[in-house]
């Protein structure tokens, strides 16, 4: 492991003492949908055009439901 990918946590007990656990900055706890893909990997941009198109659709949709509209 190199140490810009070392991540320490560290923990003190009802007694006083610390405990540092250090482990890889990848496997954090702390994150909840921390997914791991290869070095250099990207996510295609159509994933983020589809999710535009499907946000605003729902955002119309729901604001369609609002009374008073023209």
């Amino acid at each position: 492991m190199t140490t810009e990918n070392v991540y320490r946590q560290t923990t003190v007990t009802d007694t006083g003492s610390i405990t540092v656990v250090e482990m890889d900055a990848k496997r954090r706890t702390d994150v909840l949908f921390r997914v791991r893909h290869d070095e250099g990997h990207e996510v295609s941009a159509w994933w983020m055009i589809g999710a535009f198109v499907v946000f605003s659709g729902a955002v119309v949709a729901l604001l369609s439901w609002v009374p008073g509209g023209a």
